[in-house]
């Protein structure tokens, strides 16, 4: 079982801006297989502890991510845009002109 006191900060050590937006998607990208993968499981067998327990770590290590990401780099997903007062979710450079979103 991953040891759920680990922090998504400790994922990953600093490095430039474009390998630590890799790593923190390549984190997200892991967690969010391993939501679906979890979810699928607890669909057959819903009273595993462990898997609840896992399910409960990995859903919190994908928020992490997205929120990490989002904080840093901009929204993924038009719902995580956060302005009141101009629509921002095209700003910004698109990944076929080297953005990460």
């Amino acid at each position: 079982m991953i040891n759920s006191a680990k922090s998504f900060s400790q994922t990953f050590s600093s490095g430039s801006e474009n390998s630590e937006a890799a790593r923190i998607m390549q984190v997200l990208n892991q967690a969010s297989f391993a939501l679906d993968d979890i979810v699928l499981y607890l669909d057959t067998h819903p009273a595993d502890p462990d898997a609840l327990a896992y399910y409960q770590y990995v859903k919190n290590l994908r928020s992490q991510a997205m929120n990490a990401y989002t904080d840093q780099y901009g929204p993924l997903l038009n719902d995580q845009v956060n302005s009141g007062t101009e629509w921002t979710w095209a700003n910004g450079p698109w990944p076929w002109e080297g953005g990460m979103n």
